[in-house]
């Protein structure tokens, strides 16, 4: 009668160190769901182009946030898989997978092979082709060599779910908000041209209006005046365009009003990783003081926050019940 539950985050290198950034690159951004181009352009841009370009430079970057016990991704990850179990108790089995690298998704699955029912719950709160759309991609592809498939119950998205939105409150709570002259949302951005063929086939998954549910959200629950927080879209690649405002311009903006003590969130990643305390809280900080502004601050992410676990725990009882 056991309920397998699968936790899903998108990846992280084995090591900062070169190689393994560049196979973890390599993986990623091979993905069609990713670089949306037919694939013999794809690999070719990816594995001639951006790769070569990019891996030295990414390993670096690693290194910057790499802690003793590994990549914060993994390490919160881990302590999660922990908690979850310890949480939902006898009746479930919690595993930790990764989309990209380790632990893979194939190896997770086969430890919950013979359960009765699975439970994938991406680690992304709104959906995406390139996040979601690829985890469950992957999923059906293992699940159809399999002799004996069990029911499985996806979660696709939980922008506005409850839970969620007071563990991201309880974080800003860590914070004064009225020292603060802005607050801004950040989330990861994603083509224009995804975003539009996503929304063509079905509405209910259209990414900006997720993010703009859990930032609305979060600001009621905080009570945060109009006027007084932005949301914006960072870690764009490539020349192409993607969903605007871009993070790193509206911070410049923001400096040039005089708004010079900034708070940023970043509710895309639940988990602090290189896109929050790297490309956040050194890169956009130092840009946004070279503008003119004195002070940007980065809230935490969930990572294994209690109200997180309380989050996950409740999206697995709505699909395991």
């Amino acid at each position: 009668m056991t309920t397998g539950v699968l936790c899903v985050n998108l990846g992280t290198p084995d090591s900062p160190h070169p190689k393994d950034v560049k196979r973890y690159l390599t993986e990623f951004l091979t993905d069609g769901r990713v670089i949306d181009l037919p694939a013999i352009p794809r690999n070719l841009l990816v594995r001639g182009v951006i790769i070569p370009r990019r891996y030295q430079e990414s390993a670096a970057l690693y290194r910057s946030v790499w802690t003793e016990e590994g990549s914060p991704l993994l390490v919160y990850g881990k302590r999660v898989e922990k908690l979850l179990q310890e949480k939902l108790g006898e009746g479930f089995i919690v595993k930790l997978a990764m989309r990209y690298q380790s632990p893979s998704i194939e190896e997770g699955l086969e430890v919950l092979k013979g359960c009765k029912k699975l439970v994938i719950l991406p680690l992304f709160p709104h959906y995406a082709s390139a996040t979601t759309g690829s985890v469950h991609q992957k999923i059906f592809e293992i699940l159809s060599r399999w002799n004996a498939i069990p029911e499985v119950r996806f979660v696709s998205h939980y922008e506005d779910h409850p839970k969620l939105i007071e563990a991201f409150a309880e974080r800003g709570k860590e914070w004064d908000l009225d020292h603060f002259d802005h607050i801004v949302f950040s989330y990861h951005g994603l083509p224009q041209k995804q975003i539009q063929k996503g929304y063509s086939e079905n509405p209910s998954t259209c990414y900006p209006s997720q993010c703009l549910a859990t930032t609305k959200g979060i600001v009621q629950a905080l009570g945060i005046p109009e006027g007084k927080w932005s949301q914006s879209y960072q870690s764009r690649l490539g020349k192409s365009p993607w969903i605007e405002p871009y993070t790193d311009l509206l911070l410049k903006e923001l400096a040039a009003k005089k708004k010079k003590r900034v708070l940023v969130f970043c509710p895309s990643f639940v988990a602090d990783c290189l896109e929050t305390l790297e490309e956040i809280g050194s890169q956009y900080r130092q840009e946004f003081q070279e503008s003119g502004g004195e002070t940007l601050e980065l809230v935490k992410g969930l990572n294994d926050h209690p109200k997180w676990i309380e989050t996950l725990e409740a999206l697995i009882y709505d699909r395991a019940c």
